[in-house]
């Protein structure tokens, strides 16, 4: 059961992996057209109009930035969950390319706006030439262009709001996204450290049992050493008993002999003696 929960989770990662990859070049279709957009401002003659619309499409390109440095974030995160080291390795790759596309990107975006103010500065100069001569038709541009100004000054105010939100947004998923990955990484450690516990646990609880079994064997060994030595001792009294009744029967035969008794005087010393000893 839990190598095949382990084999799901596998496939979530990299089914992760391949969604990030995905998200990534819609993302880089979509920065693209941004600085293309940016690069061509200030080219169809309407100077002041492009010129408050180049910060709509600046916040634009930056959210894409962001949304790019997230994907990066997340490649990384989980390029380590990966279940083979060739997955992994390709992961690390794939990280690598989309560092140096980022960078060019990031380039392209700074040579384009400065391509944006040069056109820009030129259809300015060119509108002002046009304003600033006589006739109808200077007097209709003049007031369009205060309208339309106008105009678009109210949309790129709300544009910015809408933009300073979304990147609001933006950073409060990375920062979850932050959150999420220290939690799991101490999920990681309690659970190794639960399983260690349950280790030392086992082992202790064999430990205990090997004590205990080794107590009893040595009140065992004590009862059988005391029986032993209650036997032993009991022998050894028995031998010495006979012993002893043995030197006794042999020094009163001497002592007949010595005095010139008779065999039967004898006789009756010894079975005297024997008596005597089968008395104790």
């Amino acid at each position: 059961m839990l190598g095949l929960s382990q084999s799901l989770r596998m496939d979530e990662v990299a089914q992760a992996v391949a969604n990030i990859k995905k998200e990534w070049d819609q993302s880089i279709l979509q920065i693209q057209e941004h600085i293309k957009s940016i690069e061509s401002c200030g080219t169809s003659g309407r100077g002041t109009e492009e010129a408050n619309s180049l910060p709509r499409l600046n916040g634009a390109a930056q959210d894409t930035l962001a949304l790019l440095r997230s994907l990066q974030f997340k490649l990384d995160f989980l390029a380590q969950q990966l279940s083979t080291e060739e997955e992994m390795q390709s992961a690390q790759l794939t990280l690598e390319f989309w560092k140096e596309q980022y960078q060019t990107l990031h380039s392209n975006l700074r040579k384009a706006n400065l391509q944006a103010k040069s056109n820009i500065r030129k259809a300015a100069q060119e509108e002002r030439e046009l304003l600033l001569g006589g006739g109808e038709e200077s007097t209709i541009r003049r007031r369009n262009l205060q309208t339309k100004t106008g105009m678009t000054s109210a949309a790129e105010s709300i544009t910015e709001s809408l933009r300073r939100s979304r990147q609001i947004m933006v950073q409060e998923v990375e920062r979850s996204a932050n959150t999420l990955a220290t939690f799991e990484e101490s999920t990681g450690v309690l659970r190794k450290a639960e399983g260690e516990y349950k280790g030392h646990r086992s082992l202790l609880m064999r430990t205990r049992n090997l004590l205990s079994t080794m107590r009893r064997q040595d009140v065992l060994d004590r009862v059988i050493l005391a029986v032993g030595f209650l036997v032993f001792l009991s022998a050894v009294l028995y031998v010495v008993s006979k012993r002893i009744g043995l030197l006794y029967l042999q020094r009163k035969i001497t002592a007949a002999i010595k005095a010139g008794s008779g065999a039967r005087e004898i006789g009756k010393e010894i079975q005297g003696v024997g008596d005597g000893m089968n008395g104790r």
